[in-house]
């Protein structure tokens, strides 16, 4: 890859369902967005109802993946008449062109939204060249 390209949608893939001899269950791709500054590349995942507890955040040589699982709690005596929100498990994966300096990478959840700051290695950034 040449490091022009930004992060990249990858694949979704299936997670097992929690047993060694479960069946593959498909994840769901939450909603995310990419910016880019000559600095870094910034990516906001909206995840509603995930803890950190249920967060995986990694960053390979060229991928970077968010994975985890929603889990929904009943609290007790409540009966709801219709539910749309589920246990499920989620992963977002967007590949990149090792522009990333996976060391200085910062995450926040905060409210349903994960923020996360991907800085550039200092070798990919802009630079101004001076005219003599």
């Amino acid at each position: 890859m040449s490091f022009f390209t930004t992060l990249i949608p990858n694949r979704v893939r299936a997670v097992r369902n929690g047993s060694a001899e479960g069946a593959a269950a498909p994840t769901v791709k939450p909603y995310y967005e990419v910016q880019e500054t000559d600095d870094a590349y910034s990516v906001t995942v909206y995840l509603p109802g995930v803890t950190k507890e249920n967060l995986e955040i990694t960053v390979e040589a060229d991928e970077f993946r968010v994975s985890g699982r929603r889990a929904w709690k009943q609290p007790e005596g409540w009966a709801p008449l219709h539910r749309e929100s589920a246990d499920e498990a989620f992963e977002l994966v967007l590949s990149h062109d090792n522009a990333v300096n996976a060391e200085k990478v910062t995450a926040e959840l905060r409210d349903g939204v994960l923020r996360v700051a991907l800085p550039k290695h200092e070798a990919v950034k802009p630079r101004k060249i001076a005219v003599g």
